[in-house]
């Protein structure tokens, strides 16, 4: 069985997430959506259980998804869970750079981890996570952004935090 893990902060998921994760459930027979807890980041706007639990609303229909956290090493990760393959979603050239890295870095590690690159389809191209949180705090309408079945959490959550309000 060929287990991908796609990684990330997901704070909050974005319509550019679930689109890659849905073509990776395409590709591997399962795939991993692994909320990445980093410690370096503590402003995050939802813990890192409430990211899983927001995947898990967008992913429900995808049969051999699954949604986990990990605070740790992604290539321990991967070994842990059995993984061969990382997929990594690229928006544009600037991303690469930083991903190509964390590639190089996790292989050295885990030399039986392989990190496939998946290009955003083009209406994705300019979103993340940072431009959602922006926009929904200056009152912008995020519901192209983010799945329908979160958006009115991301929007209360982003706008409760917001020093804008």
């Amino acid at each position: 069985m060929k287990i991908a893990i796609c990684p990330g902060s997901f704070d909050p998921v974005t319509k550019g997430h679930v689109d890659i994760i849905r073509r990776a459930a395409k590709v591997f027979d399962k795939v991993i959506v692994v909320v990445m807890v980093n410690f370096h980041k503590p402003d995050s706007y939802f813990t890192a259980s409430e990211r899983v639990e927001l995947i898990e609303r967008c992913t429900a229909g995808i049969d051999n998804v699954e949604v986990d956290m990990y605070g740790g090493l992604l290539a321990e990760y991967a070994e842990k869970k059995g993984a061969c393959v990382v997929v990594k979603g690229l928006r544009a050239v600037s991303d690469f750079e930083y991903e190509f890295q964390q590639a190089l870095t996790n292989k050295k590690l885990n030399p039986e981890l392989e990190t496939v690159f998946m290009t955003t389809n083009a209406e994705n191209m300019f979103l993340s996570s940072s431009v959602v949180k922006q926009v929904c705090e200056f009152g912008g309408d995020i519901k192209d952004f983010v799945p329908e079945e979160v958006c009115e959490d991301i929007i209360k959550r982003i706008r409760e935090r917001s020093k804008y309000r």
